[in-house]
């Protein structure tokens, strides 16, 4: 792994010609209808109303990439081509966006799945299903390949050895808690997040595409509200903007939506982004 001083990072490495991202789930850690709501967003007839944990998969020439995996994924998955996951991208710990790894054991019968998360995630992922990571195996498990990274600092993710996709790991704060986000090329997904270090917004010059939470309209004391994600949607200067982990009381898409400016969306489960 390769450690780049922050201003000096060549980001013309990062470029991909074309890259797909399929929006899993765009809603918050309750998912949408909520249960025991019987409010008109849970109670919604429109499907983009609708919202599982939040989840993307990444596609490129080269990879096949899996953000998070909450425990929608089963269901996320079940209506998509079977074809292998080259990486799984782990933002953080919370059971909303790692709870469904067991249920990479169909995609483990076509390769080995390596998942990528800082050391103090990985640990916790080790603690919470310690039988993926047994020295010892029994037939059947999800076979992971649980991976450090460091924030700030690219690794590759690929499916052959020539053939692969650089991404580097953005350190934001989910409320005190130091998570991450991930550029992909010219995209990026963040979620859960609250604020960013200073440091960190350079790296994610020249956008075409962000990827960013926007829990609700009302302050939260560990997510962005929407103005604030708003704020940072408008510092950041991506080309286009979709907002994810949303929660019921962001209110109807249809209506809700004509309300942004020009260039920022509400993400809906089961959108295709393109980029490039």
């Amino acid at each position: 792994m390769i450690n780049y001083p922050l201003k000096s990072y060549p980001l013309e490495k990062l470029l991909i010609k074309e890259m797909k991202v399929r929006i899993l789930g765009s809603g918050t850690s309750t998912g949408v209808p909520q249960i025991g709501c019987s409010c008109p967003v849970c109670t919604s007839p429109d499907p983009k109303d609708n919202r599982l944990r939040a989840s993307a998969i990444v596609e490129t020439e080269d990879a096949r990439i899996l953000i998070d995996c909450g425990p929608d994924f089963r269901a996320q998955v079940l209506h998509l081509p079977f074809e292998k996951i080259d990486g799984v991208l782990i933002t953080h710990e919370h059971y909303d966006h790692v709870g469904g790894l067991d249920d990479l054991r169909p995609f483990c019968r076509l390769r080995d799945v390596p998942v990528y998360a800082e050391r103090y995630t990985a640990e916790r992922l080790r603690q919470r299903i310690p039988y993926c990571f047994a020295e010892h195996l029994y037939p059947g498990v999800p076979r992971i390949l649980l991976k450090e990274i460091v924030p700030d600092s690219p690794f590759t993710v690929g499916n052959s050895k020539k053939a692969k996709v650089e991404i580097i790991p953005v350190r934001v704060m989910h409320g005190k808690l130091p998570i991450l986000g991930y550029r992909i090329g010219n995209m990026a997904w963040i979620t859960d997040m609250l604020t960013m270090p200073e440091s960190e917004y350079e790296l994610l010059n020249g956008l075409d595409v962000l990827v960013m939470n926007a829990l609700r309209p009302q302050s939260h004391s560990t997510h962005q509200n929407l103005q604030e994600a708003l704020d940072n949607a408008k510092r950041i200067g991506a080309k286009e903007t979709y907002f994810i982990h949303m929660s019921h009381h962001m209110g109807l898409h249809s209506e809700v939506e004509k309300l942004l400016p020009p260039h920022v969306h509400f993400a809906y489960d089961g959108e295709v982004i393109s980029v490039g």
